[in-house]
């Protein structure tokens, strides 16, 4: 295994990982999706969630990171 299908198996398992904490975030969104904005309530993210979400962003990062360095021909 090379350097290059290393990095294609790393950029597989971040998406997947991705895809996962997207998921776990979007409970309670299936309502909002057919116009009942009355169940929505605006609040700040707290414990788990706040982690599940900075996590989400450092996912995304290593993601776009692992997606040009990929893009690269080396």
């Amino acid at each position: 295994m090379n350097l290059r299908d290393a990095l294609f198996l790393v950029q597989i398992i971040l998406a997947v990982t991705l895809i996962a904490i997207i998921l776990l975030q979007a409970k309670g969104s299936i309502t909002g999706l057919f116009g009942d904005s009355s169940s929505q309530v605006y609040r700040t993210r707290r414990g788990l969630e706040l982690r599940m979400f900075q996590f989400t962003i450092v996912l995304s990062g290593a993601f776009f990171v692992i997606a040009l360095i990929n893009s690269l021909k080396f």
